[in-house]
């Protein structure tokens, strides 16, 4: 028999929280002295006492705990159930890293408010890409909504041209745009989004909707495909002047001939997309200040993607016309 002060220690609780379940009727004590109306445990009890702790750490209320610790909850019922957690937990972790490092590029942001130098940003055409692509929808422009949409689109990008034999032949290209109208239902819009509705692709986009239709793309050449041995059908033309590839989704891409930019202000981005946001916004005062108006969507040519996104280099493309 352990006395209440030594269980709670072999327990790593205190004597109150013991108390506590007690009188909740989650563990009771071995015996209790009629007289002292001490309180004596058992060793056997600390396996109760763990289930409850880890009970309790998973979220579950003491009135929980109690419900299911009734049904005698079994060790791999309850290993499951800490798995489980952990998982929710890492998640939570991940997502809290991802708003803190939002959070660090806003500050980054007002930090380097009004040093950009003119020579950072370079206005130029771009030429005309053939792109091998898959696209996704992502919820919003912000990076943490892109970065989970687009990464995977890569991965998977990549796999598919290693399986269909194509090399690619320069780096990775994305591009945006709306998503088109959903159905009814959708926020009515306001007068700054009509202004800023536009068409894509034959579908007008939702004003309401702040979708993304996210372009991953990677540049190939026609003596690629024609080495993998991939049809390349018939052009159809969509409203934004990419051609698209009929047929040649047999290896799992589309094929899309990208249209160049007639005047592109450009500038370069060093680190990891997630830290975009003062590069852009940059970008958009330089535009801003020199008499330009955006056009669409930036692009982004990735330079140089080593495994450490910090050596990152990204040059963004923004269309512009004279303001």
């Amino acid at each position: 028999m352990f006395t209440i002060g030594d269980f709670a220690r072999y327990g790593r609780v205190s004597a109150r929280m013991l108390r506590h379940y007690d009188a909740l009727g989650l563990l009771r004590p071995a015996r209790t002295d009629p007289d002292s109306g001490y309180r004596y445990y058992e060793a056997a009890q600390l396996a109760r006492l763990n289930r409850i702790i880890a009970l309790k750490d998973l979220g579950f209320s003491l009135q929980q705990v109690g419900a299911i610790l009734a049904e005698e909850v079994s060790v791999p019922e309850l290993r499951g159930m800490l798995r489980l957690r952990r998982a929710e937990l890492e998640a939570a972790l991940t997502a809290a890293g991802a708003r803190l490092a939002q959070v660090e590029a806003r500050l980054r942001t007002i930090e380097s408010e009004g040093r950009m130098s003119a020579d950072d940003v370079v206005v130029k055409r771009t030429g005309t890409v053939l792109l091998a692509e898959l696209t996704g929808i992502a919820a919003g422009y912000g990076p943490e909504d892109i970065g989970p949409v687009i990464q995977p689109l890569y991965t998977e990008l990549c796999r598919r041209l290693e399986t269909a034999g194509v090399t690619s032949a320069g780096p990775g290209l994305a591009y945006y745009e709306d998503a088109p109208a959903t159905a009814a239902g959708s926020e009515p819009p306001t007068e700054a989004d009509e202004r800023s509705a536009g068409t894509e692709s034959g579908t007008t986009p939702s004003p309401g909707n702040e979708a993304i239709v996210v372009h991953a793309g990677m540049v190939i050449t026609q003596e690629a495909l024609d080495k993998a041995g991939l049809p390349v059908g018939d052009r159809a033309a969509t409203a934004d002047g990419r051609a698209v590839t009929a047929g040649a989704d047999g290896p799992g891409f589309a094929v899309v001939t990208l249209p160049g930019l007639d005047c592109a202000a450009t500038v370069v981005h060093r680190g990891p997309m997630s830290r975009i946001l003062p590069t852009a916004q940059n970008l958009a005062h330089w535009i801003d200040a020199n008499g330009y108006r955006s056009a669409g969507y930036a692009r982004e040519l990735y330079l140089e993607c080593p495994p450490d996104q910090e050596k990152w280099v990204t040059e963004l493309q923004e269309p512009v016309v004279r303001g």
